[in-house]
């Protein structure tokens, strides 16, 4: 093609026929050496291998600039807001990897019968900065809307904000701006942005692998895998653990988690990224050959190796601790961000740990100054998360210190603070204290709000002449960095789902966990395994504690001491079949299937047929809790596992047990009287909800007490007591 364009453009003449011989020699003698080349197979062909890596990086470099296309859902239920003026935040991240050449906002939703559409409007900002005003159709029930995001104001993690005004038909032609109960916006959830964008390839560095490894994008189109030795030893699979727990944490979405498999699944060798994880030994030889034998003298190893379009990082040492070591490395989202290096040694004096905040108590709501303007109801939410193994307690306050505008009508303007949608206390707003005000209220007394728990401070802000006023940015107040939540917790003892997998952590981390596991895994055991410990370490926010994988039973000191995790079928693990008479659902005999009790009866072969999980009181340590995960078939353990993977899941069951069958029912069921691993602390808990019927208990004792010691003087100085004793006698 480009020879034939050359003689077209260049004109008659002698100097084109001289350029056209040489072109013919060449051409000749390229001929020649492929023929000779043909002939004789140890002659290389000159240029083929530089074609062919010509052609593979065409390949790449097409594959990385072709556009993809990436749905991020927002992390919102159904959502209603009323009031004239509504407002609501979502939230969305972009990787720094992408491209970005289009962002879609797709939202769902729905307003008031009654409202006016031709008044009623819609506004969308992000981060701050306003971008698109729209007003309903006009037509009722569910609508969507599909709108282009300005590129200029996308960051990587983005607060997009939904407000607007809902307004009433009062007549033919007159509109009104009170606010009733039909003042409402619904926003459904399944809101969305759709991300269209060129994906940037890694470079070499740990931090850069270690983005796209943990990508949105990369683990919902499950493009990364963590992957072990076939027959992996209890040291690599407690390095697997912790590497997933790590990567679990930061996954933003409820929806997608990356598997762990072994080196040989197909699903795992077609992904673009893949985690490598085992002993020198146990490596694959093509990876043994890329590490020093020298640098795993007295190191891990953790190495990115590119081979074409997939994307390796080996974690390898000699002994089983190193590589434990080095896989608490890699569950320290800080240390890998800040790893430029192709290659990082981690010795037994390396410092992996996660660093943390010491709880104290007290929660800041906001960081910076909160400022809320407009007129009418304005509010604004935060959200307070303790210690994944706690709750709150009675005396718990929250202090807000708050400006507002001294242009109000004080006698119409309140500050309201609310606790999930509740509210806890309000306070009349000032002239006088317009620069320097605040609301401490407290928390209600022996009601268990859980470890998470979101708190509104709202203001109802009105002006004098506010049915003349246009302006709507007026009003205004702020809510100081300095407002706080001063939350009293105590220790959750529950041993019920409701409360899984908070007895299994401690401090934020893992609460000495012992795993006994099927002496021989299948693919199925990798998929419970990695469905265990995605819920667990997304809780797990420290990657300090302990996991310890046992292929036999434990000793009975590491039983007493730990917190036990087992799961497979009882030919599978014996430490189960060990177990059967303290299940909650039997295996009969055989131990192929479960057997009727009373709470379930169940058909011979339907027991066969079903899996469980059940959460009991450790028989070793009262206590500690005995997680189980059990079926007939590893099949079986696998699908109940997936009622245990996601928060989403877990947050049905109320109970102790979990049976799921194979048409996807699930059933749950409650079998412990007590529920509290602790005694001590249920009826600590007892006397404290009832305290004050204790103290009238005790009052109304010391009473009895007093008027039986008055009359006992009184009987005795009259000399009854006396004279009984003579005519005794």
């Amino acid at each position: 093609m480009y020879v034939s364009k050359f003689f077209i453009n260049k004109p008659n003449g002698t100097k084109r026929n001289g350029i056209s011989k040489w072109l013919i020699l060449i051409i000749s003698f390229g001929l020649l050496s492929g023929f000779w080349a043909t002939i004789d197979p140890t002659i290389p062909i000159v240029g083929q291998a530089k074609t062919t890596q010509s052609k593979s990086k065409q390949t790449k470099k097409k594959s990385s600039s072709a556009l993809k296309s990436y749905t991020q859902a927002f992390q919102n239920s159904t959502t209603t807001l009323s009031g004239t003026s509504v407002e609501a935040n979502m939230y969305f991240i972009k990787m720094d990897y992408w491209q970005v050449k289009q962002a879609t906002l797709n939202l769902n939703f729905q307003i008031s019968q009654l409202a006016n559409r031709a008044t009623s409007d819609i506004t969308l900002s992000l981060n701050g900065t306003k971008f698109y005003s729209f007003r309903p159709k006009n037509r009722t029930g569910l609508q969507t809307k599909a709108i282009k995001v300005p590129l200029r104001l996308i960051q990587g993690e983005n607060q997009l904000t939904i407000s607007g005004q809902i307004l009433n038909k009062a007549g033919s032609k007159d509109y009104r701006l009170a606010q009733t109960p039909a003042n409402w916006l619904t926003i459904y959830d399944g809101a969305n942005v759709n991300f269209q964008y060129i994906l940037k390839p890694p470079t070499t560095a740990i931090k850069s692998f270690y983005a796209h490894f943990s990508g949105t994008d990369t683990i919902a189109y499950q493009n990364s895998y963590i992957t072990v030795p076939q027959a992996a030893s209890n040291a690599e699979l407690t390095a697997a653990m912790y590497a997933l727990s790590g990567e679990a944490r930061t996954i933003t979405t409820e929806n997608s988690q990356i598997q762990v498999t072994t080196y040989q699944d197909k699903a795992a060798q077609a992904a673009d990224y893949q985690m490598v994880i085992g002993t020198y030994d146990h490596l694959p030889a093509r990876f043994k050959k890329l590490l020093s034998k020298q640098q795993l003298q007295q190191n891990a190893v953790i190495k990115t190796v590119y081979q074409g379009d997939k994307h390796y990082l080996i974690v390898s040492a000699k002994t089983g601790s190193l590589l434990k070591k080095a896989s608490r490395f890699i569950a320290n989202q800080e240390l890998m961000q800040e790893t430029r290096s192709s290659t990082e040694l981690v010795s037994d004096q390396t410092r992996t740990y996660t660093s943390s905040l010491q709880y104290d108590g007290s929660y800041q709501l906001t960081s910076s100054d909160d400022t809320l303007t407009g007129a009418k109801h304005q509010s604004s939410t935060y959200f307070v998360s303790l210690p994944v193994d706690r709750t709150n307690a009675n005396g718990s306050q929250i202090r807000v210190h708050f400006r507002y505008s001294k242009n109000l009508n004080f006698k119409r303007s309140l500050a309201t603070v609310s606790i999930n949608g509740s509210p806890l206390g309000s306070k009349k707003l000032s002239a006088a204290h317009a620069d320097n005000d605040s609301l401490t209220v407290d928390l209600p007394k022996g009601k268990a709000l859980g470890n998470s728990f979101t708190i509104q401070v709202a203001f109802d802000l009105e002006m004098h002449d506010q049915t003349s006023s246009d302006n709507a940015q007026t009003p205004w107040a702020t809510i100081e960095s300095d407002s706080k939540a001063y939350i009293k917790s105590k220790p959750v003892s529950d041993l019920l789902l409701t409360n899984y997998p908070n007895l299994f952590l401690k401090n934020n981390t893992f609460n000495n966990i012992a795993v006994v596991r099927p002496a021989k895994l299948t693919k199925y055991d990798y998929q419970t395994m990695s469905n265990i410990f995605n819920l667990i370490g997304n809780y797990a926010q420290s990657n300090t504690g302990n996991v310890q994988f046992y292929t036999k039973t434990p000793s009975k000191s590491v039983l007493k001491q730990s917190n036990v995790i087992a799961f497979g079928t009882p030919q599978q693990n014996a430490f189960i079949k060990s177990l059967n008479n303290k299940l909650y659902f039997k295996f009969g005999a055989g131990d192929k299937g479960f057997v009727s009790n009373e709470k379930l009866s169940i058909e011979h072969q339907y027991g066969q047929n079903i899996g469980t999980v059940q959460l009991l009181r450790s028989p070793y340590n009262a206590r500690s809790g005995l997680l189980v995960l059990t079926a007939g078939k590893s099949s079986d353990v696998y699908r109940a596992s997936t009622q245990i993977n996601f928060q989403r899941n877990i947050e049905q069951y109320k109970g102790d047990a979990i049976v799921v069958d194979h048409d996807n029912n699930h059933y749950n069921y409650r079998f412990k009287k007590h529920k509290s691993v602790d005694d001590q602390a249920n009826i600590k808990t007892v006397l404290s909800n009832n305290s004050q019927l204790v103290i009238y208990l005790a009052i109304a004792i010391a009473i009895l007490i007093l008027i039986a010691f008055a009359a006992f003087l009184v009987l005795r100085k009259n000399g009854l007591m006396s004279r009984k004793g003579r005519r005794h006698e």
